[in-house]
């Protein structure tokens, strides 16, 4: 007897298979098709984007989404196509606890989704820009890639560093590159004990800064300078100076270092008589 229910229900699910197996056929072309046209469709968009639009962030990042959105369509016609539909909505309706360890679970993904869509839209960067998030040198990098659930920026040391999209909205995030152009300064320590006053020095030190190459001269972003203190015959100067900002690593930095590097030669060269210190 016992054989015998365990061959009819063996035969049963049997038969149901073999019942399913064109539907399960069909299914398996119609996602095989669906993945091959949301990679062809979305390159075909990602194209037209990225020709017609300025900002090739926010079109790198609906060309993902269009795939996405193309392969989520695709798998809802075979859930249609094998009977499910129902069935999954069933499921996740009738069982709470489960729906809530779901949607919990999924909780960070939806987060990360929906920042990504803001960012992509908002724009606060792009490819290439330089950023730093939450005042942390370690989390300072170019921006290379937009996902769905991430923001990738490579750090000067040459790390990848994946972000989530919702901790680059939320968090402070600041932006060296956006504008094309940074101010940066530094102190100038030497002794003018054979001159009469700052003036000279100052002045020396301001010509050369105006002069140097990439400097800019364009107001309202021209080099000056102050008095930052005085001991006995040592003045500290502090000097500012506005620069372009699209390489920040390589251009702005270096041009800092030649820059110091210049005005400590050149004081040294006029005969100052303590070396000057630059930092």
């Amino acid at each position: 007897m016992l054989l015998n229910d365990l061959h009819q229900v063996l035969a049963s699910y049997w038969n149901q298979f073999l019942y399913l197996l064109p539907k399960l056929a069909l299914a398996l072309i119609l996602l095989v098709v669906a993945i091959f046209l949301a990679n062809r469709l979305s390159r075909l968009i990602g194209g037209r984007l990225h020709a017609r639009s300025h900002d090739p962030l926010l079109a790198e990042f609906l060309t993902r989404l269009s795939k996405w959105a193309f392969i989520l369509l695709g798998l809802t016609l075979v859930l249609q196509i094998l009977g499910m539909t129902g069935l999954v909505g069933g499921m996740v309706a009738g069982a709470g606890l489960t729906a809530f360890v779901v949607g919990f679970a999924l909780k960070d993904i939806a987060e990360n989704f929906l920042a990504g869509v803001v960012l992509a839209f908002n724009r606060p960067f792009r490819i290439h820009d330089t950023i730093q998030i939450r005042d942390n040198q370690t989390l300072m990098g170019r921006v290379e890639a937009l996902n769905l659930r991430t923001t990738l920026i490579k750090t000067f040391d040459g790390k990848d560093i994946y972000l989530p999209n919702a901790m680059v909205l939320r968090e402070p995030l600041i932006n060296f590159t956006r504008d094309g152009h940074i101010r940066q300064d530094f102190l100038v320590a030497v002794d003018v004990a054979h001159d009469a006053g700052p003036e000279r020095v100052q002045q020396t030190v301001l010509d050369f800064v105006h002069g140097f190459q990439d400097v800019k001269n364009e107001e309202p972003h021209t080099p000056y300078l102050i008095v930052e203190k005085t001991e006995g015959s040592v003045v500290t100067l502090h000097v500012y100076f506005w620069t372009y900002s699209e390489d920040y690593r390589r251009g702005t930095q270096e041009l800092k270092s030649n820059l110091m590097q210049g005005i400590r030669q050149l004081l040294l060269q006029q005969g100052y008589a303590k070396p000057a210190t630059v930092q």
